[in-house]
């Protein structure tokens, strides 16, 4: 096989590398002045079975446009097998029409991966499960939550682990929050928020009893961090001991680490799916785990023309 990493994620990419003891390929990217982007394939990849990492995170549509162009650049090398390798699958919060006269944009993206000439596609928590269905090639959908059930095993003693509640943010993410509850033989409870616009939500209960309880946020992404916030301060309002959250995607836009610096978070985990800068990596509130040893082996496997589902069994 042959790894290529685009510009969006390149850390991850090498640590990817690194797991499967194999080099990432030698490319060029570059901009014309009028941000035209422009990629180079230095290496002969006739014949290869390729990994191409480049998620779509902000800036969403640049970052888009580069794996689009280096899919075209790989079949027009004739590479044998292209799979697009995206941690963070963009626009995947527009997977429905919310109204007259809007868009599918997750599945616009999807025929667009699709028409440039991507064989399949492997991403981590999608935002809605039935994106899948969106793409007309094979997609497989990792799960962040062995990661997540690993970190807190060490981060929480067997004692403690007794007082966990998993906290879902809003009764969308029900049935995930419920399937990690499961493998600690935990309570649930829900935030009933209503949402007066994109970007902005309001808390306006809590359902079950977290008095007491180590609550633990879980959810697919954290995009400007109110949602959290102020999930974490009705927890605490609601008497919960502390209040921690595990997000697989950390968006991390605008306000959200002053909010989460100023909240009544504990800390915020998040995996390495998305780039992040250094006002990020300094905060003390905000913990980044690696998601190079599941993507790793996922792209083995598929290489190899084995189970993926079976990393979850």
């Amino acid at each position: 096989m042959k790894l290529i990493s685009g510009t969006a994620n390149v850390a991850l990419a090498r640590d990817i590398a690194d797991v499967l003891d194999v080099p990432l390929t030698d490319i060029d990217i570059e901009r014309f002045r009028d941000q035209e982007i422009f990629a180079r394939i230095n290496e002969n990849v006739r014949g290869e079975d390729i990994f191409l990492i480049q998620p779509t995170s902000a800036p969403a549509n640049d970052h888009l446009m580069e794996l689009l162009i280096l899919i075209d650049a790989l079949v027009r090398a004739s590479a044998q097998r292209i799979t697009a390798v995206i941690p963070y699958f963009g626009y995947a919060r527009q997977d429905r029409k919310t109204g007259g006269r809007t868009p599918i944009s997750a599945k616009l993206v999807a025929n667009l991966i699709s028409k440039a000439g991507a064989h399949r596609v492997l991403t981590v928590d999608l935002h809605a499960g039935q994106i899948q269905g969106f793409f007309d090639i094979p997609t497989d959908n990792l799960f962040a939550q062995p990661v997540f059930i690993s970190d807190i095993k060490e981060q929480y003693s067997a004692k403690t682990r007794k007082d966990i509640m998993f906290v879902s943010p809003d009764t969308g993410g029900v049935v995930r929050t419920r399937s990690i509850a499961k493998m600690f033989n935990a309570d649930i409870a829900i935030v009933d928020k209503r949402r007066p616009k994109a970007g902005e939500s309001e808390v306006m209960n809590i359902i079950g009893d977290v008095a007491g309880r180590n609550c633990i946020i879980y959810d697919d992404i954290i995009d400007s961090g109110g949602t959290i916030s102020n999930a974490a301060a009705a927890l605490k309002d609601h008497g919960a001991s502390s209040v921690s959250a595990y997000i697989t995607h950390g968006v991390l836009s605008g306000p959200a680490v002053e909010r989460i610096t100023n909240s009544e978070l504990k800390e915020v985990v998040i995996l390495d799916t998305i780039a992040q800068p250094d006002a990020v990596k300094a905060c003390d509130k905000i913990r980044e785990l690696s998601s190079s040893k599941l993507l790793g082996e996922a792209i083995r496997r598929i290489a190899n023309d084995e189970s993926v589902s079976k990393l979850f069994e």
